[in-house]
């Protein structure tokens, strides 16, 4: 299960669900992927750029406030709780080396986690 607004072609065949409703806003994505590229052409490392992205747009203060102001976030989250709650198995597939690069799939893995 993954949690992915924009997903790919070979993403869809990788992955059995996901909920587009719990990935970043569009502004916030746009917006991070555009600092992203810009700090790259600054000459930072990958995981320099995306980590100092991270950091410059507040991606973190604004994914947790989508999640919790959002009503198709907030439904979703409600969905994964009952889920977990019923003892569904949940696994998130995360494209991300969490221990280079920050990633959003963690802040909902840490949401999820607080509200069981």
């Amino acid at each position: 299960m993954d949690v992915v607004r924009r997903p790919t072609g070979w993403f869809r065949a990788t992955i059995d669900e996901n909920y587009p409703a719990l990935g970043p806003a569009p502004d916030l994505l746009d917006e991070f992927k555009q600092r992203h590229e810009d700090f790259r052409m600054q000459g930072l490392c990958d995981e320099g750029a995306h980590n100092a992205a991270w950091d410059e747009v507040g991606f973190e203060d604004r994914y947790r406030t989508h999640l919790t102001e959002v009503a198709n976030a907030q439904d979703a989250v409600a969905e994964f709780i009952d889920r977990v709650r019923a003892e569904e198995q949940i696994v998130f597939v995360c494209l991300e080396n969490t221990d280079q690069k920050r990633c959003h799939r963690t802040l909902v893995k840490a949401h999820l986690t607080a509200r069981l």
